[in-house]
């Protein structure tokens, strides 16, 4: 087996097996909230694209009591949040693992604090970008290896279990509840989210929800009052949504940022003031859909094509929603960003500035500056083309370059090479 640093894992070379891909993850989960205790099975159905004696799985200190391959028991080791597998001789072609584990989860450390399943005061959260996914399941974790999923989650009857996907069952028994939900378009292990809280829901139309805490109520309804208008402005700007429901859960905790998953996002309580302060952020992380969960990096080098397609739409929305238009935005951060140190590659930041806010403006004027040289019309349109020909797979930023360069006649080589690859940031256009 070999473990390459190809661009999917380049900034995590400690993640992800680039020797087999996953089809599907079925999970079925045990969680006891005030113990923190959480017992599972994953069941994996893969595909080996070579002869493999052995793989390698992404998963956190945890217990494990078995591992089978195609049914049968098989010698592992597990240490440094990495389940080594030796089945003898597998693929090229399908195979099966399936994993008993347990243990108390906890979130996987990193450069930006723990990622992953997290206690909050009284529940769950799971933000797991970009490496947080082991501390829950044992997956291959690296953003370009993308599979449907069902996540079956047991726990006491007083909490509502959000997760991926559209709810297919509940089941009570006794004083716990099973609830059953399925993922059926492709998911990158990051993206794979279970919220769990003492929570109420509300429907916004159009296969749009809420949920939150009851004290958050009127807050709450308030602050995302307009988000089935942003669902349709972003529908024209991009193509249709990509997903078969989306949910917005405002957890009974504050929290740093909100939290992308692949059909949901997750607020705090300090994102809900009842004026709508924060609508910027509800904006973002529902463009997220397309750009990031949808659309999803090959590597992470490429981040920008989430959060500066994401930071754009805040722009965007706040022209189409009667707030300061996107030119008068754009030369407000070019000047923020002009005063910052020029020492930064918005294609290839390092794993460190993943989340540098450069990233996000940077990214947001990149695609300001490309409006501006193509025209409205052909810009936008270069979008919905963008987002449909890889809809649900795996991208590139030289996928997108090319794509665009296609796609005019005005001539773009010096405007991505200055905004992509070079550390000075150009002059806006």
């Amino acid at each position: 087996m070999v473990v390459s640093t190809t661009p999917s894992n380049l900034y995590f070379p400690t993640h992800g097996d680039d020797g087999y891909r996953v089809e599907h993850y079925d999970l079925s989960l045990d969680y006891r909230v005030a113990a923190n205790r959480l017992g599972g099975i994953a069941r994996l159905s893969a595909v080996a694209l070579g002869p493999l004696d052995r793989l390698v799985l992404d998963l956190g200190p945890f217990r494990v009591g078995g591992v089978l391959v195609n049914g049968e028991m098989t010698r592992f080791t597990h240490r440094g949040g990495r389940l080594h597998l030796a089945p003898g001789r597998l693929g090229p072609g399908p195979f099966s693992v399936e994993v008993r584990y347990s243990g108390n989860p906890r979130p996987v450390s990193s450069h930006w604090g723990g990622l992953g399943w997290e206690q909050l005061t009284d529940g769950v959260i799971v933000a797991g970008q970009p490496i947080g996914a082991p501390s829950w399941f044992p997956c291959n974790d690296r953003p370009d290896d993308k599979a449907a999923y069902r996540i079956s989650v047991t726990t006491a009857s007083p909490y509502t279990v959000i997760a991926n996907g559209e709810l297919v069952s509940t089941r009570r028994a006794a004083s716990a509840t099973t609830w059953v939900y399925e993922q059926t378009e492709p998911m990158a292990s990051y993206l794979a989210s279970v919220q769990i809280g003492r929570y109420q829901q509300a429907g916004l139309g159009a296969g749009t929800r809420l949920v939150f805490p009851a004290g958050l109520a009127a807050r709450v309804r308030h602050d995302f009052g307009r988000q089935d208008r942003m669902m349709e402005v972003f529908s024209e700007c991009f193509g249709p949504y990509p997903f078969g429901s989306y949910t917005a859960v405002v957890v009974d905790d504050e929290l740093e940022i909100p939290v992308e998953a692949q059909g949901m996002s997750i607020f705090g309580t300090n994102h809900v003031d009842g004026r709508r302060g924060e609508e910027r952020l509800v904006a973002h992380e529902l463009a997220h859909q397309w750009f990031g969960n949808s659309l999803t990096i090959a590597g992470w080098h490429d981040i920008w094509l989430h959060e500066g397609f994401a930071s754009y739409a805040e722009w965007i929305w706040s022209e189409a929603s009667g707030g300061v238009p996107a030119d008068d935005l754009a030369a407000r951060w070019h000047r923020r960003l002009a005063a910052l140190p020029q020492d930064f590659v918005l294609a290839d930041p390092g794993a460190r500035l993943l989340f540098d806010d450069r990233v996000y403006k940077r990214g947001a004027l990149t695609l300001h500056a490309l409006r501006r040289a193509m025209g409205d019309a052909p810009f936008f349109a270069l979008l919905r083309e963008w987002t449909a020909g890889h809809r649900h797979g795996s991208v590139t930023t030289e996928q997108f370059t090319d794509l665009a360069s296609r796609r005019t006649a005005a001539p773009l080589e010096r405007l991505f090479a200055g905004w992509l690859y070079g550390s000075r940031l150009p002059a806006l256009p």
